[in-house]
């Protein structure tokens, strides 16, 4: 096979004419889709601006920038190891040279706001992984290698944990032998002992950090497990899957928490395998012997696809195709998952494919970047769409009127400590939440958080409690949303726990 992936599994297949002519159907039925419903399905925009490199990899900058990792691009024989970064108040994308090949690696921000690459690609088929590690500083718009891991990594999972150290989990090692060792990073310190799980992950496990410390494996294989990283020890076959089969390439998100419910915490799967689903199942971790139900479907089968928390607490699934690598049977609708009502409504739909190394990302000002789409080597989607929400708009269609944040703490908040966001709307204000910034890969993203937060109102100002300790919010920068009483948000400003 041509992809990046063909170590995995898919299969893999040309644009034909059918996909051209329903992306020419799309552009120019959609305009017309979405008017005067903008505020039941919200809006779909495509830039202006295309990216110049393939975005395999993207994170969220606490300077409102996104990083762009591509390294060889799905290209071998490619030397030119890329990376970008793209401004979305100027709407330009600047690119820079790596000195090694990030493609395929896992990418975290640590809790100092710098996106942290753990290993790449060291050979292409059969593809070997990378020892290297590198953080990018968004001061200075420069990488620096940090301490090698112990083996190579070539689809690695990595999760931040409560303690602010960054756990990496599974990829292909430098043999091209499926790494089943856990490896922790601190900041200052570099990288503790290895310790081996007592099975073999999947390449890029579906990793979730829970309240209480441990870290839910929650596919795609068909059986969760639960890591403790104070222990070392892993706990199996927690809970199995009603679909029965691989969840290949579909997606996992870990549900908003809430001080309201104890932060119970609770996962939901989407999507995957191939032919793909259209199936979701969701688990309730705070239960003595949790298993996973079913869900509703979505509105179409998807492989490759991404899940994006939004401010509301709703779900984006976006992207996608029926048959992996397959433009023709791409899922152009884009559905918003309730978590409350567990239900699935219409997010209308965009225009272009977005397959193999597709990303979906939440922006500060609360729409989402849908970017990339990589079906064969040699050629990617270089369009970024943005999604703006239902909440964004007014019955009319208009845009509504947004409550607005003037100031929010600037230094480091310590967890169960008040503090105060000032605001002219602080009498309307219905919740405050915060979001992690994101880092997309691979129909996964390894950074996606969201919790809310008690607060009591007074004369222009909102007195925040925050939660009370790492396991719940990491430590690190978060998008801090205030919401009014007709569910429109904020832009966000950057806060630091």
């Amino acid at each position: 096979m041509n992809s990046a992936r063909s170590a995995v599994s898919g299969v893999s297949a040309r644009s034909t004419f059918a996909q051209h002519f329903l992306m020419i159907v799309l552009v120019l039925v959609a305009p017309m889709a979405v008017h005067g419903q903008a505020n039941l399905h919200g809006q779909w925009k495509t830039l202006s601006t295309q990216t110049p490199i393939n975005p395999v990899h993207i994170a969220l900058m606490h300077t409102g920038k996104v990083l762009i990792v591509s390294g060889s691009g799905n290209v071998k024989g490619n030397n030119n190891f890329e990376a970008a970064v793209w401004d979305p108040q100027a709407d330009t994308i600047t690119t820079q040279t790596l000195a090694w090949d990030m493609f395929c690696d896992g990418m975290v921000v640590l809790s100092d706001g710098r996106p942290f690459v753990m290993g790449g690609t060291l050979q292409y088929d059969p593809f070997h992984g990378q020892k290297l590690t590198a953080a990018f500083d968004p001061s200075t718009g420069t990488f620096t290698n940090q301490q090698s891991m112990a083996h190579g990594r070539w689809y690695p999972t990595g999760t931040t944990l409560g303690d602010g150290s960054v756990m990496v989990f599974s990829g292909q090692d430098e043999n091209g032998v499926t790494n089943k060792t856990v490896e922790i990073f601190k900041i200052g310190t570099g990288w503790g002992a290895a310790s081996t799980a007592p099975f073999t992950p999947p390449l890029y496990p579906r990793m979730h950090l829970l309240p209480n410390g441990t870290v839910f494996n929650s596919g795609a294989q068909t059986t969760s497990n639960i890591f403790n990283p104070s222990t070392h020890i892993w706990t199996l076959d927690v809970a199995k899957t009603n679909f029965g089969s691989t969840r290949t390439y579909g997606t996992s998100v870990l549900l908003p928490l809430s001080p309201v419910d104890l932060y119970k915490p609770r996962v939901v799967i989407m999507g995957g395998a191939n032919p793909a689903t259209a199936t979701t199942e969701t688990i309730d971790l705070s239960v003595s012997n949790p298993k996973w139900v079913t869900g509703p479907s979505m509105s179409q089968p998807r492989i490759e696809m991404n899940a994006t928390i939004l401010p509301s607490g709703k779900v984006l699934a976006t992207g996608g195709s029926a048959m992996d690598e397959n433009g023709s049977t791409a899922s152009l609708n884009a559905d918003l998952f309730d978590p409350t009502t567990e239900s699935f409504s219409s997010a209308g739909a965009n225009v272009f494919p977005r397959l193999y190394h597709s990303n979906a990302l939440l922006l500060p000002d609360a729409t989402v970047l849908v970017i990339g789409g990589n079906p064969a080597r040699g050629t990617f989607e270089p369009h970024l769409e943005i999604y703006s929400p239902a909440y964004l708009f007014t019955s009319s269609g208009t845009l509504a009127a947004r409550p607005t944040i003037t100031s929010a703490p600037t230094g480091v908040i310590g967890h169960g400590s008040v503090f105060q966001v000032q605001t002219p709307n602080a009498a309307s204000i219905s919740s405050v939440v915060v979001l992690r910034a994101g880092a997309v890969t691979h129909a996964f993203n390894m950074e996606q958080r969201m919790v809310d937060l008690s607060f009591t109102k007074g004369s222009g100002v909102l007195n925040v409690t925050a939660p009370p300790n790492g396991n719940i919010v990491p430590p690190g920068y978060y998008l801090l949303f205030i919401l009014d009483s007709a569910g429109v948000p904020s832009v966000a400003k950057f806060v630091r726990f």
